[in-house]
Formats: structure tokens, C-alpha cells, sequence
């Protein structure tokens, strides 16, 4: 079993450069993640039904709040996220992508839009992400910007496909990869490890280093056997 690196030696390897795409993979990327995003594959489907997982949990200390509270979503994308969250407003966001969620009907359901979290003012009772820290490159100015925005008995919820585990890789090879690799003849690695910067080690160690109390929760096992992990953080260092 590998030895799980410290905090020191995973800051170090912060901010982290994205290799660039291969041209043949450009020509497809966007259509592919249209596609996925909007369940238009059988693959797609299956992925997004599974993925529902990561929003449940996001959302479910929502069941249990009768009074208004402030919400931030980090990396909101298509606002896909937005349906699991009936209770939760005012509800702002942060996307640098704006043509992600340019067109979606439920744009008027958002009290602000920023494009990096610098921008934004606070603080909020909430900071929620789904599937978005796994690409962040330098993880931990957002890990640190978040705990800085929250009230003193605010909660960051964070969702991330486990990233690094070998039921993760097997899972997606099987489903969206061969999907992928069947329609444009390209290997599903490549582009997930353009994707995907931080693996579940990485932001596991990087949240329990910036708070007090991190609970974690797995779709599967254990973190190393999974498909996906929710941690709720809390009291920040």
C-alpha cells in the first residue's frame, strides 16, 4: 500500500500545471462534455443517474432547515445541482465558464454570478462543490478562500468522484470511457487525466488540513474503494 503523502509534501506539488490537450482530443472536447452533461449517450445517462449520489448528499442537510440561510456553489457549471436544493436561499455562484450555464432556465433561481471566488464578498452559511475540485489546480488558495467565506458555524460540502482509486478507473473505462474510445477512437485516460488534477488523497488531506472536523462519506467501502466521496468541513483552522 502506498504511504499517504503529508500535508507538506502535497502543498508542494501546488499550483499545478495542466498538460496541454492533444489536438485530436480538442476537436472533441466540448461536444463530448455537452453530451455527457446533458445524458444524451446511454453511457452518459448511466453516469449522471450515479452521479445523483454526489448531489444528495450536497443537499441533504437541507431536509432539516426551516430558515432562509445563505448558499455558494463552487464551479456550478450548467447548474445542474440547482433541483436538489429546494430550500436552499439566497443561492449564489461561482462559474468562469459563463456560455456552461448561459442558456439554462434556471439561471433566474441564482442571486449572483462570479467568475472566481476572489470576487466574492460573503460570508455564507454554506460553500457547496460537486465534481469540481478535482480539477482545480491550485487547490488550495480555493481550500483556504472557502474557509475564510464561511460563518463561524458554516459548513463547506464537498462532493468528488474518487479519483486515484482503481474502482473509479475501472468504472469509467467500462462505461463512458469505452463509449468514448468506440465513437472517436481515443483513449478516455488521456482526457481524464487532462480533467482530473487532484486525486481523492490530495483533497482529502488538503480539507482535513484547513478544518478542525471533516466527516467523509463514500459511495462504496472506503475512500480507496469507491466511486465517489462527500466530506462536510467544519470549524476552520
Amino acid at each position: 500500500m502506498a504511504q499517504t503523502p503529508t500535508v507538506q509534501e502535497v502543498l508542494a506539488r501546488y499550483p499545478k500545471t495542466r498538460a496541454e490537450l492533444p489536438e485530436s482530443y480538442r476537436e472533441v472536447y466540448e461536444a463530448n462534455y455537452y453530451s455527457n452533461r446533458q445524458g444524451r449517450t446511454a453511457a452518459s445517462r448511466l453516469s449522471l443517474f450515479v452521479e445523483s449520489w454526489m448531489h444528495r448528499q450536497v443537499a441533504r442537510d437541507t431536509r432539516s432547515r426551516t430558515s432562509p440561510f445563505r448558499t455558494l456553489e463552487v464551479g456550478a457549471g450548467t447548474l445542474n445541482h440547482l433541483p436538489f436544493e429546494p430550500t436552499s436561499r439566497p443561492y449564489d455562484v461561482v462559474e468562469p465558464f459563463e456560455g456552461l450555464y448561459l442558456d439554462s432556465p434556471l439561471r433566474e433561481q441564482i442571486g449572483r454570478f462570479y467568475a472566481d471566488v476572489s470576487e466574492v464578498p460573503g460570508p455564507y452559511e454554506r460553500i457547496i462543490s460537486v465534481a469540481t475540485f478535482e480539477h482545480l489546480e491550485d487547490l488550495p488558495t480555493m481550500i483556504a478562500r472557502c474557509a475564510e467565506l464561511l460563518t463561524p458555524d458554516g459548513n463547506l460540502r464537498v462532493a468528488i468522484p474518487s479519483e486515484g482509486s482503481w474502482v473509479w478507473k475501472l468504472a469509467y473505462t467500462l462505461s463512458t470511457g469505452l463509449e468514448f474510445r468506440l465513437r472517436h477512437g481515443l483513449s478516455y485516460e488521456t482526457l481524464m487525466r487532462y480533467l482530473h488534477c487532484n486525486s481523492w488523497v490530495e483533497v482529502r488531506t488538503l480539507l482535513e488540513a484547513r478544518f478542525h472536523k471533516v466527516r467523509c462519506s463514500c459511495l462504496g467501502f472506503s475512500p480507496a474503494l469507491s466511486l465517489y466521496q462527500f466530506y462536510s468541513c467544519r470549524e476552520p483552522r
